[in-house]
């Protein structure tokens, strides 16, 4: 009977890459009525997170696999489009298990989830997972339309891994394919374009950027104009800034309308290299603002999905214990008949016990799944203060101060800060090897001089740094940020003096400034203490003194141990 009902796919949200702005396009059918999906189908762009509860009742409840898979697929969908895209990974391997094989009655659900699982690693950077899954969507697509979205996002994630050739050929290939649909048209034809230009900088790609700008003007295709902009500004940005900015400052008005945090953060960094100082610091504020506003939402996403699921795992263990419960019961009847009263009085104590322990067990669960959330959050703010804030400080102070901007390299930094702010929720992001960890600390210092402070560097020598594990130099490398930042922000001191030396028992750091130094009862804000906290976590010391008659001294000291890879 259900196979009767599947006549056609269901629900499929299809990434079409075109420059990096999901395109959603829509097919339709659930496996069978059912009452629970049936209300998550239509609170399904409405209201995601109640969506997400009702497929997530489904998927718990359901005998049927198909079904099971299906409202996976509908949950997985709505974390990727929150950003939880590993949480979305991890649910659709799971709406795997319930496939089983690939026979015809299953294709359609195959499709779906290998076409997502490709949009999430693409949108990861696991551009060689990517290519797989999408390769995979492909093989099993017999829709012609289909196929050729699934062949345009496999030739994205060829280009986004710098294979220009295959994404070449594929788009060549494709193209024909699109003289029925204007907006798929003018999708591949930027993407081949672009790709061509990737490939070889001498290309004029701007006949085909115009032509496709046109289409999508005429289409009113918002997304697909959002692309274009992106592309003109890239192209300009090298030989006509002016032309880049308006084009970039097109694509921040476009991302705007179509509420895109994504593509404004991108769009911000576009515009705060080629705009004015005064316009970059504001533009630069915008995106610290949107940035971290953007990191709290997903994360609160990621953890309401989390907490839906533990709570119907819960209770589904609940249901359990209730349904053991009255088997014992009537068991503790039969056996009062048969026994007597001594027997009955054994059996209560037994299920006292397991009651009392299966509670004991239900609180530790709580109490483990609230502690790490706890600690979660903690991570989290420390890390979006430590990487987004002082980061973008750090590109604040250089704004402000510096009389000629290297735009090149401004653009560089500000590319970094945006790629560390958007990973900033997932595990084993933090730690960023570097080439020449002198010249990193170096610049990093140098970078908070200005025409009213003077910064002076002692014994900061590539000797200092031998044998020091990596976690070490990531975790120095911000506590030396938050002590300059904190010193721009209250010390008003015009003489900071750091001098680094190495002795037999390890690393002693001196920092020393002419400032206002700190009260008599200081009040240490989440940045200091993250600084006290990242020094302990190496079997460090820190100590903070006052410098008379004014001023500020502080002493740090990392001994040469083991304790580097904590």
């Amino acid at each position: 009977m259900l196979l009767s009902r599947i006549q056609c796919l269901f629900l499929l949200i299809v990434v079409l890459v075109g420059c990096n702005q999901p395109d959603q396009s829509t097919a339709s059918l659930s496996p069978k009525e059912d009452a629970d999906f049936s209300t998550a189908m239509d609170l399904l762009n409405a209201q995601p997170d109640s969506a997400f509860y009702y497929f997530n009742e489904v998927a718990t409840q359901s005998t049927d696999s198909l079904e099971i898979a299906s409202a996976l697929n509908y949950m997985a969908i709505i974390q990727h489009n929150a950003g939880d895209y590993f949480g979305s990974i991890e649910t659709l391997l799971a709406a795997l298990g319930y496939l089983y094989e690939e026979t015809e009655d299953k294709r359609p659900y195959y499709q779906a989830v290998y076409n997502l699982l490709g949009s999430n690693n693409l949108t990861l950077g696991n551009y060689v997972d990517a290519i797989l899954y999408y390769q995979q969507t492909i093989e099993l697509t017999t829709d012609p339309n289909f196929k050729n979205i699934a062949r345009n996002n496999l030739a994205v994630a060829y280009q986004k891994q710098s294979d220009y050739a295959k994404a070449i050929e594929l788009l060549t290939a494709i193209q024909k394919d699109t003289a029925s649909n204007p907006v798929n048209r003018a999708r591949v034809q930027s993407n081949l374009a672009r790709t061509r230009w990737l490939q070889n900088n001498a290309y004029n790609p701007l006949p085909d950027f115009w032509a496709a700008l046109r289409i999508r003007s005429r289409e009113k295709d918002q997304w697909g104009l959002n692309a274009s902009y992106s592309h003109l500004a890239d192209y300009y940005s090298a030989t006509r800034p002016d032309s880049a900015l308006f084009y970039a400052s097109r694509m921040y008005a476009i991302a705007k309308k179509l509420n895109s945090a994504d593509d404004q953060l991108q769009a911000l960094q576009k515009l705060i290299p080629l705009a004015a100082p005064d316009q970059a610091k504001s533009y630069a504020a915008t995106f610290m603002r949107l940035s971290d506003s953007l990191q709290t939402a997903r994360n609160t996403a990621r953890n309401q999905y989390a907490l839906i699921r533990y709570e119907a795992a819960k209770s589904k263990a609940e249901n359990l214990e209730l349904l053991n419960a009255n088997a014992e019961k009537e068991l503790l009847l039969f056996r009062q008949q048969l026994i007597g009263g001594v027997l009955v009085l054994g059996l209560l104590g037994l299920m006292v016990f397991g009651i009392n322990r299966q509670r004991k067990k239900k609180e530790q669960l709580k109490w483990q799944y609230e502690q790490s959330l706890r600690e979660n959050q903690l991570k989290t703010s420390q890390k979006v203060h430590d990487v987004v804030a002082n980061g973008l400080y750090r590109i604040m102070t250089t704004i402000e101060y510096k009389e000629e901007l290297d735009k090149n390299e401004l653009l560089d930094n500000i590319e970094e800060l945006y790629e560390k702010s958007r990973d900033i929720s997932y595990e084993g992001q933090e730690s960023h090897p570097v080439s020449d960890y002198q010249q990193s600390i170096n610049e990093l210092l140098k970078g908070f001089a200005s025409e009213t402070t003077k910064v002076v560097i002692v014994g900061n020598e590539s000797g200092c740094w031998e044998t020091m594990h990596p976690t070490a130099k990531n975790n120095l490398h911000q506590v030396l940020q938050e002590l300059m930042v904190n010193m721009r922000k209250h010390s008003q001191a015009s003489l900071v003096v750091v001098k680094f030396e190495r002795g037999p028992d390890g690393l002693h750091i001196i920092y020393t400034d002419n400032g206002i130094g700190m009260p008599a009862s200081p009040h240490f804000g989440n940045g200091l203490k993250n600084t006290e906290n990242r020094i302990f976590q190496l079997n460090g010391r820190i100590s903070f003194g006052q410098h008379q008659p004014t001023g500020l001294t502080i002493e740090i000291h990392l001994p040469l141990t083991p304790a580097y890879d904590k």
